[in-house]
C-alpha cells in the first residue's frame, strides 16, 4: 500500500484508504463506525456543521481505548489499590487523567494529521531496526496483558470451583477456533454485555456510605510509602491505567477513519474523554473496595475477595455478579489481544493480515495470533502461580515498558515534516516530556528500591 514519504508535505495530504480491522461481529460494527461507517456518513452529512452532531461524526477511538482500560487487570489492580491502600492513593488518579488526556491526545492528533498509525510512523521515521525495537516492546506488552487475561479468567471459574487446568486450555483453544474457523458475533455481543457489569461499583462506592470529605481530602493530599511493595502497586497502576497496547490502537483507529484536519478539535475532545472516562470508572472501583475490604481490614488474595467490594450494591449475589463480569471481560481481552498485536505487528512490516483471510495467505498474521494466545495460556498454567499477584505483575511489566512507547510519541509528534502546524507547541511540550519523566522517575525508584531491598536495605 503506498505510504507518504517523511518529509514530503503535499497539499492536500495523501491518506491511506481506510482499513477493516480484523475484528467481527459486535467489536467489527463498533469499529466500522469509527473507520468510515455509519459515523463517517454522518460525517459526510453534516460537514461543517458544529455542536453534538459534529461530535458524534468522529466520537469513537478515544472512548474505546478508554474502556479498553478496565479489563481484568484494570479492575484486579485498582480493586487491590483500594482494598490494601484505602483512600491514600486517590491522589494519583488526577496525576494519571492528565497523563493519559496528554498522550491520547497526541496519539489521536498523529493520526488525524498523518493519516497512519504509530507502527507506521515508527518505522517511516525511525526506520526498520526501531521498529523492530518497538514491536518486541509491543509483543512482549501484549504478551503479558494476554497472562493477565487468561489470569483473570481463571481466577473468575475458581469463584464457582472449576479448577485452572480445565478453564485455561478450553478457553484458550475457544478462542482459537472461533477466530480461525468460525464467527464469534454472538460470543461478542455476551462477553461486551457480562462486561458491563463493571459499572456497579459506581453505585456500589455510593452505597457503601464512604467518609465523602475523606475522599475530597485524598485527591489533594499526596503521600507514598517508599515500601517496595507499595510502589509496585503505583507502577501497577500507571500500567493498567496508561497501557502502550491502547495508544497503538488508538492511533490506528483514528488515521482508518480518516478524520479532516478541520474536525481534529473534536477527536481531541473524544480522546480526553476517554482518558476521563477510565480513570472515573477506576476512581470509583477504588473507592468501593476501600470502603468494604480496606474498612473490614481485609485484603485481596482471590477474586472471591475482590467480589466483596460489590456487596453494598449486590448482596449476596456479588460474589457470582462479579466472577461472571471478571470471566466476560478477560476472554474478550483475551480474545482482541491477541488478534490487534498480529495485526499491528504486520501492518508495521507490510505482512498480509486479517481474520477472514485463508491461513495461507497470511501465515505470519495467524503464526503471531497463536504465539501470543498459546503463551499466554501457559504461562498461567505454570504450577505455583496465583492468578491475582500474576496480573499486578503483567501490569507492573505494562508501567516499565511504557516510556518507550512514549518516547517515540513524543518525539514523532514534535517533527515538523510529518506534523506542520500541527506540532507540539512549548507548553505541550513541557506537559507531554513531564509526563514521560513522572513516568520514568516512578520506574527508577521502584528498580531502585527493589534492588536495595535485596540487599536488605530499607528505605521505611
Amino acid at each position: 500500500m503506498p505510504k507518504l514519504p517523511v518529509g514530503v508535505v503535499s497539499a492536500p495530504r495523501r491518506r491511506r484508504p481506510p482499513v477493516r480491522p480484523p475484528l467481527g461481529g459486535a467489536l467489527r460494527r463498533l469499529a466500522e463506525r469509527t473507520r468510515g461507517g455509519q459515523f463517517l456518513r454522518l460525517r459526510g452529512r453534516f460537514r461543517g456543521r458544529r455542536g453534538l452532531l459534529a461530535f458524534l461524526a468522529v466520537m469513537g477511538p478515544g472512548l474505546i481505548a478508554g474502556i479498553a482500560g478496565n479489563d481484568a487487570g484494570g479492575v484486579t489492580t485498582y480493586s487491590v489499590i483500594g482494598a490494601q491502600t484505602g483512600l491514600g492513593l486517590l491522589w494519583l488518579f488526577p496525576v494519571t487523567i492528565v497523563i493519559l488526556a496528554i498522550v491520547q491526545e497526541m496519539a489521536a492528533r498523529l493520526g488525524v494529521v498523518t493519516g497512519q498509525g504509530l507502527s507506521d510512523l515508527i518505522r517511516d521515521r525511525f526506520g526498520v531496526r526501531w521498529t523492530v525495537f518497538a514491536m518486541l516492546v509491543l509483543l512482549v506488552a501484549n504478551i503479558a496483558n494476554t497472562v493477565a487475561q487468561f489470569s483473570g479468567a481463571a481466577a473468575a471459574l475458581e469463584i464457582f470451583g472449576v479448577p485452572r487446568l480445565l478453564t485455561v486450555p478450553l478457553t484458550a483453544a475457544a478462542i482459537w477456533a472461533l477466530v480461525l474457523f468460525a464467527s464469534y458475533r454472538t460470543v461478542e455481543r455476551v462477553f461486551l454485555s457480562v462486561a458491563v457489569v463493571f459499572l456497579t461499583y459506581v453505585a456500589s462506592a455510593v452505597l457503601a456510605h464512604p467518609d465523602w470529605g475523606a475522599v475530597g481530602r485524598a485527591f489533594v493530599t499526596p503521600s507514598l510509602d517508599l515500601a517496595p511493595a507499595t510502589l509496585l502497586l503505583v507502577v501497577a497502576f500507571v500500567g493498567t491505567t496508561i497501557t502502550p497496547y491502547m495508544q497503538f490502537y488508538l492511533q490506528s483507529a483514528v488515521a482508518e477513519k480518516v478524520i479532516g484536519e478541520e474536525e481534529l478539535a473534536l477527536e481531541r475532545a473524544d480522546a480526553i474523554g476517554g482518558a476521563v472516562w477510565t480513570n472515573l470508572i477506576a476512581i470509583f472501583i477504588v473507592i468501593a473496595t476501600a470502603s468494604t475490604i480496606h474498612a473490614a481490614g481485609g485484603s485481596i488474595e482471590t477474586a472471591a475477595d475482590a467480589a466483596l467490594g460489590l456487596e453494598p450494591v449486590a448482596g449476596s449475589l456479588a460474589t457470582s455478579l462479579f466472577g461472571l463480569g471478571l470471566f466476560g471481560a478477560s476472554v474478550l481481552a483475551a480474545t482482541i489481544m491477541p488478534i490487534s498485536t498480529a495485526f499491528v505487528i504486520c501492518e508495521a512490516f507490510g505482512w498480509e493480515s486479517g481474520v477472514g483471510k485463508p491461513f495461507r495467505d497470511a501465515p505470519t498474521f495467524f503464526g503471531i495470533y497463536t504465539f501470543v494466545l498459546a503463551l499466554g495460556a501457559l504461562v498461567v498454567l505454570l504450577p505455583g502461580l496465583d492468578p491475582v499477584p500474576v496480573i499486578l505483575a503483567s501490569q507492573n511489566l505494562q508501567g516499565l515498558l511504557l516510556p518507550i512507547v512514549l518516547v517515540f510519541m513524543v518525539l514523532l509528534v514534535n517533527d515538523a515534516r510529518l506534523m506542520g502546524r500541527h506540532r507540539n507547541g512549548r507548553r505541550l511540550n513541557m506537559l507531554a516530556w513531564s509526563a514521560v519523566g513522572l513516568v520514568v522517575v516512578l520506574d527508577l525508584v521502584l528498580l531502585g528500591t527493589s534492588a536495595l531491598g535485596a540487599f536488605g536495605v530499607s528505605l521505611t
